[in-house]
This record gives C-alpha cells, sequence and structure tokens, in this order.
C-alpha cells in the first residue's frame, strides 16, 4: 500500500518500487493554473551606497549693527562712495583678536596704503596705547575695519591725527594749508571713547579725528561718546574736527553715526572754513556744553553751540540730506547745526531730512527749530524741521 501525504506544495511518497521518480517529478511539477499568480516585482528603488556626511556650512562673520539712516535715500556720488580694499596693502592681526594691537594700528597708519584688519570672525575692539598718525608723505590711507573693528581712545586719547601742517609728520609741500595728498578715508570702523581734552594745537578738538591738509572721508562708520574740551569758543568736534581741505573740496561723511559726543562746541563735527557733504547719516544725543558763545561773552570761557554741528569761517557750504538730527542739544546756540559764515558767503542745504527734539538753550534763528544760521543762501527741501 503506499501512502501520500501533501506537505505544502511538496509531495512525499512512501516505500515501494519505482516510488521515488514519480515522487521527484511531482515535487517540480508547475502549479495547478488555479493557484494564485507570482507578486509583480518589486518596485522599491535599489538601495544606495551611503553618501559621506555633508561637510559644515562655514558660518558668514559677524558685524557689527550698521551705522546711518537706513532710510536715507539720497544719492552717492562716486567721490564719496567706500574705497575698494580687496586688495590691501598691508593687514592688521593674523586671523585672532590677541594679533590686533594698537602698536600694530599706529604702525600700519604710518606706513599708509589700504589698510584692512584680520582680527577673527568675531568684533573686536582695539584700545589704543598711542594715537595713530598720518605720515604727510603718504598719499593714501585708507582704514578698513569690516564692520567688525572698534577702535577705542580709552577716554584717554584721540585715536587718528592728520596735519599736512605739522614737521613732524614731514613736511612735502610749501603749502600746506592747501595740498591735494594725504587723502584719508576711514570706513565700515568704529570710534569710541576719543579723548582730545587738554591739546591745544591748531585749536584743539577732534576728540577721534583730527584732520588738517589732504582730503578726509567717512564711510559707514559709527562715533559714540567721544570726547574733547568742554570750554573754549571755537573749539569743537569730539568726533571730527576739520580744517584746511584741499582745494576747498567738502568732507564727505555717508552712511555714518554719531552719538554721545561731548564738547564745548560741535559735540559731532566741527570745522573752520571746511565744506560738509553730510548723506544718509544720523546724530543723535550728542551735546555742547561750553558756555559763553562765540565770541565769548565777557567773564566765560566761550563755546556752548552746535550740539551737533559747529560750522565756522568764511566761504563754505553745508550740504545735509537723507539725514536724521535728533536730541542734541546746546547751551547756547544751535541744538542742531551752528553756521556762522562770517563774510556770510557760506550756503545751507538741507534735502529729505528730519531734524527734531534739538533744544538751543540760548538761541537760534526763527523759523529754523535747532538752528543759528548765519551766512548767504540757506534751502530746505523734503523735510521736517521741529522742535
Amino acid at each position: 500500500m503506499v501512502m501520500t501525504v501533501v506537505l505544502g506544495a511538496t509531495l512525499l511518497s512512501g516505500c515501494g518500487d519505482g516510488g521515488n521518480e514519480p515522487a521527484k517529478a511531482a515535487a517540480v511539477a508547475p502549479p495547478p493554473a488555479s493557484s494564485a499568480p507570482a507578486p509583480p516585482p518589486s518596485t522599491a528603488p535599489p538601495s544606495k551606497t551611503p553618501s559621506a556626511s555633508p561637510k559644515p556650512t562655514k558660518k558668514p562673520p559677524v558685524t557689527l549693527p550698521k551705522p546711518g539712516n537706513p532710510s536715507g535715500r539720497a544719492a552717492i556720488p562716486s567721490a564719496a562712495r567706500a574705497t575698494d580694499t580687496s586688495k590691501p596693502d598691508r593687514t592688521i592681526g593674523n586671523g585672532t583678536p590677541a594679533s590686533c594691537t594698537s602698536a600694530a594700528v599706529v604702525k600700519a597708519v604710518g606706513q599708509g596704503g589700504v589698510i584692512t584688519f584680520d582680527c577673527g570672525p568675531h568684533p573686536v575692539t582695539i584700545t589704543m596705547k598711542a594715537t595713530a598718525k598720518v605720515r604727510n608723505t603718504s598719499s593714501t590711507v585708507v582704514l578698513d575695519g569690516g564692520g567688525r573693528v572698534t577702535l577705542s581712545g580709552g577716554g584717554a586719547r584721540r585715536i587718528l591725527y592728520m596735519n599736512t601742517c605739522d614737521e613732524a609728520q614731514t613736511w612735502t609741500t610749501s603749502h600746506c594749508n592747501d595740498q591735494a595728498t594725504p587723502k584719508l578715508t576711514v570706513q565700515n570702523l568704529t570710534f569710541t571713547k576719543g579723548n582730545s581734552t587738554g591739546i591745544t594745537t591748531e585749536g584743539g578738538g577732534g576728540g577721534a579725528i583730527f584732520a588738517r591738509g589732504g582730503r578726509l572721508k567717512v564711510v559707514n562708520s559709527r562715533f559714540t561718546g567721544n570726547r574733547c574740551d568742554g570750554t573754549g569758543p571755537d573749539l569743537g568736534g569730539a568726533a571730527i574736527r576739520a580744517l584746511d581741505q584741499s582745494q576747498d573740496l567738502p568732507v564727505y561723511v555717508v552712511g555714518s553715526t554719531f552719538s554721545g559726543g561731548v564738547c564745548s562746541n560741535g559735540a559731532a563735527l566741527s570745522s573752520i572754513g571746511v565744506s560738509w557733504t553730510v548723506l544718509n547719516s544720523v546724530f543723535k544725543g550728542n551735546s555742547a556744553v561750553g558756555r559763553g558763545a562765540n565770541p565769548a561773552r565777557g567773564g566765560t570761557p566761550g563755546g556752548g553751540s552746535g550740539g551737533a554741528i559747529y560750522l565756522d569761517g568764511n566761504t563754505f557750504t553745508l550740504s545735509l540730506d537723507g539725514s536724521i538730527i535728533e536730541d542734541n542739544r546746546a547751551k547756547e546756540g544751535g541744538g542742531a547745526i551752528f553756521f556762522v559764515s562770517n563774510d556770510r558767503t557760506g550756503t545751507l542745504k538741507i534735502r529729505n531730512s528730519k531734524l527734531r527734539r534739538n533744544p538751543s538753550a540760548g538761541f537760534e534763528t526763527a523759523g529754523l527749530p535747532g538752528i543759528f544760521f548765519l551766512g548767504s543762501t540757506r534751502s530746505t527741501s523734503g523735510s521736517t524741521l521741529t522742535k
């Protein structure tokens, strides 16, 4: 007797002559037509060889807040634009904050040329142990902080100095009062705690920058908490004091901010006989603290005018465009601007700007809140001037 047991698809046969071959045939026989169809081929994508881990993205350098008036729409002439520093003549630092020193700044400025900084990816403050001085043999000095460098006077000294009539910096012409070079540009820098108090040479002033002769240009920079002497009738410029610019061409100030300056006069900018073109900039919280005006009243030391800007001399201009002057004050005249053209040839132009809350404790010109003006012509367009 032959017994057959079916287990799944395999047929097993018991003992008997010739029983093995039929069993083998059955085991390999195709399934009956009624069997379920085979499943379709897999549609899953073929496995991939794991790729190498992606390289971490390099973080961009950290920069300081951008200065100036972001709403300013003044057109920037080519002469006022930032200088290309992609191919510097020298670089301060080797990639670390510790390598960016006062001595390195002083040396680089003395050598001149286009100067950049490599102090690492984060903002750094360099406290100056000495004032950096431009040599008059340098045709060009460009100092570019890349938006990450602050130069501090530590409340003890002026930060940057240029004077074509200073023999110690070499006389290069017989007419130092009007020479084309050096051309000094500061850009993408912060100047803080500069202090020229007690320096009387050339009339003093210029807590952060003093510039006589040649040309000066300031682009995308911030000036905060700078100082100069607290009394004196013609002394000024807690941030910048400028004299004798070449061919009476203007000092350009573009996209910059001036705050917290304190001086006898002109707690941000001050000059005698110098023209200025100020574009897309901000002046806030500066104070002219002198007493007695100019010329000084009897029994007073003089000063106290131009909370933000103090301009004196004969023929010069101030062109203010796309800028904000607010919350500055003067103990005497011109909480925002003091403008006196002695021969009445000077002109004042204010365009697309806002002047507000700039009290003058002593005097100002009727119809011009925060301004004392003596000159030839004045004009305002697209601007608001309010107390």
